[in-house]
């Protein structure tokens, strides 16, 4: 292609390579306010899956230690980065000093009635509100959405149209998925202290600036990937 314009090299590119998911996939679905999320764990998985940064295949971080299943389907968004902002935006809802982002994609819960069986696929999600969660003095949002034209949750617009029971119990398995039994514990032995807490529940409008701060993390870290190869498939064709 020696004479191929950048909108060109971008087709190619789109056509004939598998999008990385983090960095491959634009993170907004639909104007304006529904969203790609890649899944990395469904319901009934009893191990722990999670995206390989490096390659952008998912991988077994580690077998599920306890009972604990996650309640709904879970993964992230696309080209969004946990880092400064969002560590600060937490730190302000929070009054504490010093909280940072936790260096991953910006995690996302998603409600669906329909069963869907496994992950490593992409799905449209409405954010309706999410969880403020700090793990070890890091920012670790959990946002809640909905799945896009889904006949049970699908109309949610907020956080309060969401039963309080579900609320409770996505928030039981963040705090307790990693928590050892105390039946597990040596005699004698104290349990640890927990280091994750959720501070707070918050509705769809803190989400949507959650997700804005995230965005602006990830452009502040990796700038755009889709520029940024084109610009390179451009700079080998004018050598050639």
């Amino acid at each position: 292609m020696p004479h191929a314009t950048p909108e060109e090299i971008r087709r190619f590119l789109q056509y004939t390579f598998k999008s990385h998911p983090w960095h491959g996939i634009a993170t907004l679905a639909k104007e304006p306010d529904t969203f790609n999320a890649y899944l990395e764990v469904v319901p009934s998985d009893m191990v722990k899956y999670e995206i390989d940064k490096a390659t952008g295949h998912l991988k077994v971080d580690r077998p599920q230690k306890y009972s604990s299943l996650c309640p709904t389907l879970y993964g992230f968004i696309p080209r969004t980065y946990c880092g400064e902002k969002v560590g600060l935006f937490c730190s302000q809802a929070t009054g504490r000093a010093g909280i940072e982002g936790d260096g991953d994609p910006l995690d996302i819960c998603v409600l669906s009635e329909k069963p869907i069986t496994h992950a490593d696929i992409l799905v449209r999600a409405t954010p309706i509100g999410g969880l403020r969660m700090v793990d070890h003095n890091q920012a670790d949002d959990k946002i809640i959405a909905v799945l896009e034209g889904d006949l049970e949750y699908g109309r949610w617009r907020s956080i309060q149209d969401m039963p309080t029971a579900l609320v409770d119990r996505l928030r039981h398995y963040f705090l307790t998925y990693k928590q050892l039994p105390e039946s597990a514990l040596s005699a004698g032995e104290a349990p640890a202290p927990r280091l994750v807490e959720i501070t707070h529940v918050y509705d769809r409008d803190e989400a949507m600036a959650v997700i804005a701060a995230s965005i602006e993390d990830y452009t502040d870290r990796f700038g755009n990937p889709e520029e940024m190869l084109v610009e390179f498939f451009t700079s080998l064709i004018r050598k050639s």
